[in-house]
């Protein structure tokens, strides 16, 4: 057994790294850090924010989070803590009216379908080879494929679609030959240590400041840093 919180502090301190710095890179806010840090585990929002923001906030500080969760668990939570889900509840039995209600929709479904196909292939038998057929999204087409992978040492990655808002794809520590593979048509990374990742976004090299801390939003056309 160890102590959570001064574990977590200490490896902050050796690093040199302000609570201002680790909320920018792990989206955890400063005042639940120093909850952790306290194991002050009362003023977190719950247990799976507590697990979640500890596994993120060990990763963050090069540290193996599972180990954190682990222990957290075995000491301050009695319930099966290997699982955030809820038990599942047993389903009500549907009535014979929503049963009725079902099975109708399911063959109006079909029917539209089957009228639908058959309009298709009249358009196409009868209207030639030129039957107009609606164009693919733009927007699904332009997707590319970002590739981050772990080399050296590794670093701590978080990458979002569409931008500094956008979701949430991956986060956490990429380890050499760890690697972590998302689609979109731009992205916002940010990784810790730049030297510690190789990063590819449609088969080509994305060329990447040497800054601790880097924060980028990647296209196809540009790679621009954020301040």
């Amino acid at each position: 057994m160890f102590e959570i919180g001064h574990s977590l502090r200490s490896a902050r301190e050796r690093q040199g790294l302000g609570y201002p710095e680790i909320e920018l890179a792990t989206k955890i806010r400063a005042k639940y850090i120093r909850a952790l840090e306290e194991e002050d585990f009362d003023s977190l929002p719950g247990d799976a924010y507590v697990r979640g923001f500890l596994r993120s906030y060990a990763d963050y500080l090069g540290l193996d989070g599972e180990i954190y969760v682990d222990e957290y668990a075995s000491r301050f939570h009695l319930t099966d803590y290997w699982s955030d889900e809820p038990a599942p509840r047993s389903r009500p039995r549907r009535t014979r009216r929503e049963r009725t209600i079902e099975r109708r929709a399911v063959l109006l479904a079909l029917v539209g379908i089957a009228i639908l196909t058959a309009l298709v292939f009249a358009a196409w038998q009868y209207g030639g080879a030129t039957t107009n057929v609606p164009a693919l999204d733009r927007k699904q087409t332009n997707r590319s494929e970002l590739v981050v992978r772990g080399i050296g040492s590794g670093t701590y990655v978080v990458i979002r679609r569409d931008g500094v808002a956008g979701a949430l794809a991956f986060q956490g520590t990429l380890s050499a030959g760890d690697v972590e593979r998302v689609l979109g048509t731009h992205f916002y990374l940010a990784l810790r240590k730049p030297a510690g990742a190789k990063v590819t976004l449609g088969g080509r090299a994305v060329s990447l400041p040497a800054v601790h801390n880097l924060r980028v939003l990647v296209t196809p056309q540009r790679t621009t840093q954020l301040g």
